[in-house]
């Protein structure tokens, strides 16, 4: 299966786009830039889901849901946020179809114009807002911290699976509160969280930093963020945090009565994350034998190959193999016994190899007669010869171990591809092998668009731990009192 994958070396984007369908994680659809997301990859998503869902709901969080569709007239009450998403926005201005009188098929009803558009959400700011004007009169509402599981669509012109889908899945997070220090400090929580989720869960190593006002979420007056490395050398933003301060309150008027009994408009955050995870989940860990898949976040953890000729040997297998599936469940951990009977072991290796499946176990006739199985590890592709009675702790530790060498593995590559220059030619050379570059800028629009038009890199960030450096930065030679964090991006 592993020769169906183009290799990383040969091309890389290519590696990507056969992985993805090959491991049986997404398809492209008949809607042009949209895609199927398959069993396999929404059963990623699920765990993705259930982890964060459940990181949400430990911070105070609950979850709501909103209306797919937007008035239009809402996007024109805050200036900056209609211009960042006005080329994106889908637009419904009919609400029904009839037959062709020609015999044509089926059209668009001329009589059934809409009075005002509706937009298809590519974010629920505004329709949220404008909810929230009812339900917050007093501080006794605030803060009011709510999460929503939802589409979006934003109009992509070059899609790929996962990483830019005009249609995709997300999480959108939009809170309230009755001061700017609370809104500050449940924005820089939930950058917390999302890197505590990366690293602890997808074994993804980030930054965590603040965004330049050109990369900054329209609407937003600071966009926190984390930045993550993959194998090619791109940088991939993996989830944002939104400082909204009062933008939003004023545009919708929501106002509340403080302790002191004055009005004032609410403060506010929005944060989110999106399937884009899957594509940094593949990239920064898969291999050319297909995916890696953190222990944590994969939908099957353990998977039990049979290996035999005749139906009486799998009976003997069986009944060795189904109480060990038990005690490693009752651990917490998903197994699959796979004793299909039209693939043969050898097929059912490379499938599971390239599925990311993290342990795959092996037993015949004679490891029942010698009370052993073989074990093999997805992230090194190791095997080892263990005792029956020894499995259940050796996959508990093996499991653990795992996950850690996947981060240790992605860590190690992201600090050897991470440079500091004080040169644009060594800039533009370092750009070339890849990685992420800690340079110094001016702190200008303008030199940051030049840098992009000339490099195509980005500032990434500004990262949150880069200490205070007096320098020159690499463009312009003016005053620089910072590093940040340049790459090029997907």
């Amino acid at each position: 299966m592993a020769k169906e994958i183009t290799s990383r070396a040969e091309n890389y984007s290519q590696w990507y786009n056969d992985l993805v369908i090959k491991a049986g994680l997404a398809d492209n659809s008949a809607v042009r830039g949209c895609m199927v997301i398959k069993p396999y990859g929404y059963a990623i998503w699920e765990k993705i889901q259930g982890v964060l869902d459940k990181m949400f709901k430990d911070t105070g969080h609950s979850n709501a849901y909103f209306p797919l569709l937007i008035p239009k007239s809402f996007f024109s009450k805050e200036a900056s946020h209609v211009e960042g998403f006005a080329k994106e926005c889908a637009v419904v201005t009919h609400y029904r179809l009839k037959n062709d009188p020609n015999g044509k098929g089926i059209v668009v009803d001329e009589d059934a114009k809409l009075e005002e558009e509706l937009i298809i959400r590519p974010t629920s700011e505004t329709i949220i807002w404008n909810t929230y004007k009812g339900w917050i009169q007093s501080y006794r509402d605030l803060p009011l911290l709510i999460n929503q599981w939802a589409n979006v669509v934003r109009w992509e012109m070059r899609t790929r699976l996962f990483l830019r889908t005009s249609e995709f899945l997300w999480q959108e997070g939009h809170t309230a509160h009755a001061t700017q220090e609370e809104a500050l400090e449940e924005t820089y929580k939930m950058v917390n969280v999302y890197a505590d989720f990366a690293e602890n869960y997808m074994a993804v190593p980030v930054i965590k930093g603040v965004k330049t006002s050109n990369e900054r979420f329209a609407g937003a007056i600071d966009t926190l963020c984390i930045e993550a490395l993959m194998q090619d050398g791109k940088a991939l933003q993996s989830g944002t945090s939104h400082f909204l301060g009062q933008n939003f309150s004023k545009a919708f008027d929501v106002k509340f009565t403080n302790k002191e009994g004055k009005l004032d408009y609410v403060w506010a955050s929005s944060w989110g994350v999106s399937t884009r995870l899957m594509g940094a989940l593949i990239m920064a860990h898969s291999d050319d034998n297909g995916l890696v898949l953190p222990p944590k976040l994969a939908p099957i953890q353990v998977v039990i190959v049979p290996i035999y000729n005749k139906p009486e040997q799998l009976a003997v297998i069986s009944e060795k193999v189904l109480p060990l599936k038990k005690q490693l469940e009752e651990k917490g951990i998903s197994v699959q016994f796979d004793v299909r009977d039209n693939f043969k072991p050898g097929y059912k290796f490379a499938e599971h190899e390239l599925k990311g499946i993290p342990i795959r176990m092996a037993i015949g006739p004679r490891d029942v007669e010698n009370n052993t199985l073989e074990i093999a590890r997805r992230d090194t592709l190791e095997k080892k010869t263990i005792a029956f009675n020894e499995t259940v702790d050796y996959v508990v530790t093996l499991l653990d171990e795992i996950q850690n060498n996947i981060f240790q593995k992605a860590l190690k590559f992201r600090e050897e591809s991470t440079y500091k220059t004080d040169s644009y030619e060594e800039f533009k050379e370092l750009l070339e092998k890849g990685g992420f570059i800690l340079a110094h800028w001016d702190g200008t629009s303008e030199t940051e668009t030049l840098i992009k038009d000339e490099t195509k890199a980005t500032i990434r960030c500004i990262p949150f731990d880069n200490p205070l450096e007096e320098g020159k930065c690499i463009r312009t030679g003016n005053p620089s009192s910072q590093r940040v964090l340049f790459a090029r991006a997907y």
